[in-house]
């Protein structure tokens, strides 16, 4: 079983609950994706990895630059460019044929009910990967478990890049994050 890695919380400094929010820094990202790396390396040897785009593919290429191997993109989500989310995902860009015949660690950012994650094992198994398995960098408590992750959390996440957006020019907290705390 993997044990989650102690993190800095934000929000409730009283010490006692859980915190509604962690903001991740670029470091601790970084740092995150070492210990997943690590993890993967102890009880795998992928030949591929697949980053789950969008946001899924910045663990994953970090994940597979540390381990030194090949990195591909495949694209699911619950949004076709619009504002507006399906209620599943849905697989937008077919997986890597170069997964044909080789160990594939697929990597997404976040799983929850693990829906993502079932769609792309099935989408790479039938491009006839030889062996697949699944990581991200966080899981929610009771939620679908994936082979390897690095942290257990029910917070909301603020990953570092989205911490700001582009919106009409202008650099934004997007809405989401507007009642955590966030420092600039």
């Amino acid at each position: 079983m993997v044990q989650p890695i102690p993190f800095p919380r934000s929000g409730d400094d009283s010490g006692g609950g859980a915190s509604d929010t962690l903001e991740l820094s670029w470091e601790l990202f970084g740092e995150l994706c070492r210990a997943l790396a690590i993890r993967v390396a102890h009880e795998y040897d992928p030949d591929l990895v697949i980053g789950i785009a969008t946001a899924g593919v910045i663990p994953a290429a970090t994940v597979a630059g540390i381990l030194q191997v090949e990195f591909e993109s495949m694209k699911i989500s619950r949004r076709d460019g619009s504002a507006v989310a399906r209620p599943a995902p849905a697989v937008l860009t077919s997986a890597p044929p170069r997964a044909r015949g080789r160990r594939v660690l697929i990597v997404d950012e976040l799983t929850s009910s693990g829906d993502t994650l079932r769609l792309a094992l099935a989408a790479v198994r039938e491009v006839g990967a030889a062996e697949v398995r699944t990581a991200t960098s966080f899981v929610r408590p009771g939620g679908y478990r994936p082979d390897f992750f690095a942290l257990e959390t029910p917070a909301l996440i603020v990953f570092p890049w989205d911490r700001q957006v582009i919106e009409r020019g202008e650099l934004v907290t997007p809405p989401i994050y507007t009642g955590p705390i966030l420092h600039a």
